[in-house]
């Protein structure tokens, strides 16, 4: 099995279960704190390969969700700077196993680690679907 770095926001219920997932698949988790990671562009961006740049974000950052921020209308490199600057509007979890990287868990390396299929419920934000607020660290 393998080792696999996430990048995960404390506390957040949606990572907990994801987490929980590759756990339970047999991997070893090594979790790090997306919000303490001391991040620059260039690694950042090795983390999003060729995904459209709108779908680098997290959608449930509370600068989407005012409308300040908006992914649909945003290059590269002013993205990446948002970022840098305010982790919460990355794409969670960030995947690092042996250095193959992605965000989210709806492509690879992660497919193949679950089973090789979608795992669309692990990308559902829980605090979305049940109207509540997720805590704000």
């Amino acid at each position: 099995m393998a080792t696999i770095i996430v990048y995960q926001k404390p506390g957040c219920a949606s990572n907990a279960r994801q987490i929980k997932a590759l756990k339970s698949a047999g991997h070893d988790v090594v979790v790090q704190d997306i919000l303490k990671q001391p991040w620059h562009a260039d690694e950042l961006r090795s983390f999003f390969r060729n995904m459209p740049v709108n779908s680098w974000f997290n959608r449930a950052a509370p600068r989407i969700k005012s409308g300040e921020v908006n992914p649909d209308s945003i290059d590269a490199a002013s993205a990446l700077a948002l970022m840098v600057g305010d982790p919460l509007l990355i794409r969670r979890p960030l995947i690092d196993v042996d250095g193959a990287r992605s965000a989210g868990l709806d492509r690879e390396p992660v497919l193949s680690l679950l089973g090789g299929k979608p795992q669309d419920d692990l990308e559902v934000c829980l605090h979305e679907a049940h109207r509540t607020r997720c805590p704000q660290t």
